[in-house]
């Protein structure tokens, strides 16, 4: 591969909501280079490639930010960060303003005011954000994307970071980005255990499939503080389609309730993690297929359910006319996807400051990636990018840059070299990510055994997962798309083993399902009110309590 050196002010890793949003904020603030490394592209990548049909966090008339916060922090059962809430949540309505003076569309009522759905959320149609936001970042001038670029590893000396490394996917460039500042925008984790649709079909899942952990996993390797990866989050969807849930629930008003008609949902709770918990205790029961209780609706109402899924998850809107079981007339069955690691609707991620800067100097981190503040959503990503866009330049005031050292840049050289050099392996890359699906899935609590886990299992998990970090030194890339694919593998077996070692560090079952333990299956308010947090320390986990009340 041919090397390339770029130096810029401030890099972004990731293209997605957060990202976009950061460099705007940076660059309308300031006359700094900022650069985007986006492995797809910009104008359709990331969670909101699709589109999404609501804003889920938003302060509506009547709320403060402190009700948004308070919200938060009950439904992840008190382990979330208060001066992180707070600060996400006081900016919410304004990055919704600014996203609709550029275009967004929100639905508005007869008097003028946004249509809400439920106490936190607004309608919009939202198929065409993700290029909105792409062209917010076109227009300024001191903004550079480079698309179809992986960034494989970021530069660290004397926990001080440097920039980064990367791989252009269709140019075949190695590229060395030397930077004063770093912002983690990649997303959080998918793929880790294996999902609810096997073979072609694989790709249907809650979470973006193309978001693999990278920025969780330099992170990781470089010895930043990570949390709450324990705080697994797995969605209740539509089964088959595995399209969104929250759009029938709270839109039409429909209830979970059993193949006997029984509504169950109150009996286990109504948090996110109860809402899958009651879903799975009820078919362990012999009480299943469940389901959530649409037949009966209006005929608008069915219209209004036909729409909003097609601006996010067509697949629902086809499966019902195709099926002709629409669901006035049917009750739509529900199902738990498989565990995602993801700090815009839990907690997991990097430990951060209020600033959003990391553990490591100059390294900053927002939206999925960043850890503390569950319940983000689109605004909340939004809001925690512009938070870290004004810590970044405040950072950079006194004159910070970036040097990569030429032994960083051999070593990276030398192992891309060794995945691009002639070879037999044993095994694809595929066959390895398939075997990490299945010990996850076995071992470390996935739907084949209904979330649950114990210290012996996670155990036999954590050793299999080394096994195949191993194996996967041996695989060979016949080009830059398929070496892209190893370090993805790569990246989720790093996360893999960091959620393995949070899960084993929890002894209590906090969040049904999330982090079902069957050694320990009560909640433990008087010892584990705290924050699992973890660093590598000379290739080991070191873990590290936190109580819940530490900024």
């Amino acid at each position: 591969m041919k090397t390339e050196i770029i130096k810029t002010d401030i890099l972004i890793i990731g293209g997605g909501t957060a990202g976009c949003y950061a460099a705007v904020t940076a660059a309308e603030n300031s006359d700094k280079k900022i650069l985007i490394c986006e492995k797809a592209h910009i104008r359709r990548s990331g969670c909101l490639a699709a589109g999404v049909n609501a804003l889920n966090a938003y302060i509506t008339e009547g709320r403060t930010p402190q009700d948004y916060a308070d919200y938060c922090k009950k439904d992840a059962a008190g382990i979330a960060r208060d001066d992180l809430l707070l600060t996400m949540s006081e900016r919410l309505n304004a990055v919704t303003e600014r996203l609709e003076k550029e275009g967004l569309v929100i639905l508005r009522d007869e008097n003028g005011k946004y249509v809400t759905r439920g106490n936190r959320n607004i309608k919009i149609n939202g198929e065409n954000i993700k290029p909105l936001l792409a062209g917010m970042v076109g227009k300024l001038p001191n903004i550079t994307v480079l698309n179809r670029v992986n960034i494989i590893d970021i530069s660290v000396t004397d926990n001080r970071v440097n920039g980064a490394f990367g791989i252009g996917i269709e140019n075949g460039v190695f590229y060395v980005i030397e930077a004063g500042a770093v912002l983690v925008a990649t997303g959080g984790a998918a793929g880790l255990y294996k999902p609810n649709n096997p073979g072609f079909s694989r790709h249907k899942m809650w979470y973006c499939p193309f978001n693999t952990g990278a920025g969780y996993a330099m992170g990781i390797r470089h010895g930043a503080e990570m949390t709450t990866f324990e705080m697994r989050f797995i969605a209740l969807r539509c089964k088959d389609t595995i399209a969104p849930t929250g759009t029938l629930a709270q839109g039409v008003g429909a209830k979970q309730v059993n193949a006997h008609g029984e509504v169950y949902e109150q009996k286990y709770g109504l948090t996110t993690s109860e809402r899958v918990y009651g879903t799975v205790a009820e078919n362990i029961a012999g009480r299943g297929p469940c389901y959530l209780q649409t037949k009966g609706i209006t005929h608008e109402q069915e219209q209004s359910l036909l729409k909003a899924y097609l601006n996010m998850a067509p697949s629902q809107t086809l499966k019902w006319l195709e099926s002709g079981a629409l669901p006035s007339e049917h009750n739509v069955e529900i199902e738990g996807t498989e565990p995602y690691i993801v700090g815009g609707h839990t907690a997991s991620g990097f430990w951060i400051d209020a600033d959003r800067a990391t553990t490591i100097k100059g390294l900053y981190a927002a939206g999925d990636v960043a850890g503390g503040a569950p319940q983000k959503y689109v605004t909340g990503a939004l809001a925690e990018g512009g938070i870290a866009a004004h810590s970044m330049l405040r950072y950079l005031e006194n004159g910070t840059s970036g040097t990569v050292s030429g032994d960083e840049i051999s070593q990276h050289e030398s192992e891309i070299e060794r995945f691009l050099s002639a070879g037999d392996p044993p095994y694809s890359t595929e066959q390895l990510e398939e075997a990490m699906q299945t010990v996850m899935d076995s071992y470390a609590g996935g739907i084949k055994t209904n979330y649950r886990f114990s210290g012996k299992s996670l155990d036999e998990a954590d050793r299999r997962i080394v096994q195949l970090q191993e194996l996967s030194d041996s695989l060979r890339a016949g080009d830059a798309q398929e070496l892209m694919y190893i370090y993805e593998l790569r990246e989720r077996l790093t996360v893999c083993r960091t959620v393995i070692a949070h899960l084993k560090a929890r002894h209590e079952t906090r969040w049904h399902c999330f982090a079902e333990n069957t050694d320990y299956p009560e909640r433990d308010d008087e010892h584990w009110n705290v924050f699992v947090n973890s660093r590598t320390v000379n290739g080991d986990t070191e873990i590290i309590l936190r109580r819940v009340s530490a900024p």
